[in-house]
């Protein structure tokens, strides 16, 4: 397809849309605008743009297609300008925010002129930020959620994807209210839940010293979500305050609900508790969802000297980058335990097969 692409935003999002449209559609303009002059020149150094922009008031009326991936909060003050503007009659607007009834309720301005808005949340991410993170086949796979919405924004919906279709991701249809109940119990509930139980262990640790070392392995992966950027998950919050306070709620019940077992000391009703929460999260797909995956492999080795650097060599040999290491166990006369985190599953797939054949050590996906 033919025709510029100004990119508001030029961080790990931005610049790997701008990769996948550049791979797909070679004759398109891409024009990149970003508050820091510095990500714009690293953009056009790197090729992820061909123009730096000077801002959305001026740029905005040479678009074909206009991408917000800024926050939430920004992209709604910044859409609120746009129907004062001269933008062509067939631009199609969109965004990569996490949230988006808020977004769409500012965009109606926008379609009240017959300027077509489409909401959109590609569903990845990467342990890296920023404009030189950037990867073109960073959404491969992952669910790309477009919220079209009238009548005739959904009409112009295969034009979206068409454009996107270097980004080899998954398109799926919501409504604006479906996406925020969908993302808001699968990825921003489960941010505030880690985050509170990280606070309330944070002030058990003053009392018990002991539990600061002791919080480590499981503990740290089942609150590895804690460590996300608090800006964002700030934003993110208050744009979908709403829905997350019925969440909340819900969750506030079952908890409740978890106290009334323990108090009653009901074995059978404990047990079914464990065991449906288990048959469900069993039968849950693998494939990329709300929360971007991590990448863990699990391998046993046995205790001797090098055998860690052993199995780095093998991943070195291949040419497979790992983002992180972890020995889980390591105890004289039984195997320990290596956890490797990759920054795909092809690469997590790659090192297990290499892993096993040169080196007959038995590695798992899940632990």
């Amino acid at each position: 397809m033919k025709g510029t692409v100004v990119i508001v935003g030029l961080g790990l999002i931005g610049g790997s849309i701008a990769l996948s449209i550049k791979a797909k559609h070679k004759e398109a303009h891409i024009i990149g605008i970003d508050v820091s002059l510095n990500t714009l020149e690293k953009g056009l150094s790197l090729g992820i743009i061909d123009e730096i922009g000077e801002s959305v008031l001026i740029d905005a009326p040479k678009a074909d297609l206009l991408i917000f991936c800024c926050p939430v909060k920004e992209t709604e003050e910044l859409v609120r300008h746009l129907p004062g503007l001269n933008l062509k009659e067939q631009v199609i607007v969109t965004d990569t925010g996490s949230t988006k009834q808020t977004v769409m309720q500012a965009a109606l301005e926008l379609t009240d002129k017959s300027i077509t808005f489409i909401g959109g949340h590609p569903m990845a991410g990467s342990h890296k930020s920023g404009v030189t993170a950037a990867k073109r086949l960073l959404f491969e796979n992952a669910y790309y959620l477009l919220t079209p919405g009238n009548e005739t924004a959904s009409e112009r919906l295969p034009e979206l994807k068409e454009w996107l279709i270097g980004t080899n991701a998954k398109f799926l249809t919501l409504s604006p209210k479906e996406h925020d109940q969908i993302t808001g119990m699968l990825s921003h509930l489960p941010h505030i839940v880690a985050a509170a139980l990280v606070q309330e262990t944070e002030a058990f640790t003053a009392s018990h010293p002991d539990a600061f070392s002791l919080a480590a392995g499981g503990f740290r992966d089942i609150t590895r979500v804690a460590s996300s950027d608090p800006r964002m998950w700030t934003d993110i919050s208050l744009s979908n305050r709403e829905i997350l306070k019925e969440q909340l709620t819900s969750w506030r019940d079952r908890m409740n609900e978890a106290i009334q077992l323990i108090e009653t000391a009901d074995k059978t009703a404990i047990y079914d508790f464990f065991d449906g929460a288990k048959e469900f999260r069993d039968s849950l797909p693998i494939h990329r969802g709300a929360i971007p995956a991590f990448y863990d492999l699990f391998v046993d080795v046995p205790d001797y000297p090098g055998v860690i650097s052993e199995v780095t060599a093998i991943l070195a040999d291949e040419k497979i980058s790992l983002t992180n290491l972890k020995i889980l166990e390591t105890r004289e006369d039984i195997n320990g335990v290596l956890q490797i985190t990759f920054q795909n599953e092809t690469d997590r797939l790659r090192a297990k097969a290499s892993i096993e054949s040169r080196a007959a050590y038995t590695c798992y996906l899940e632990q």
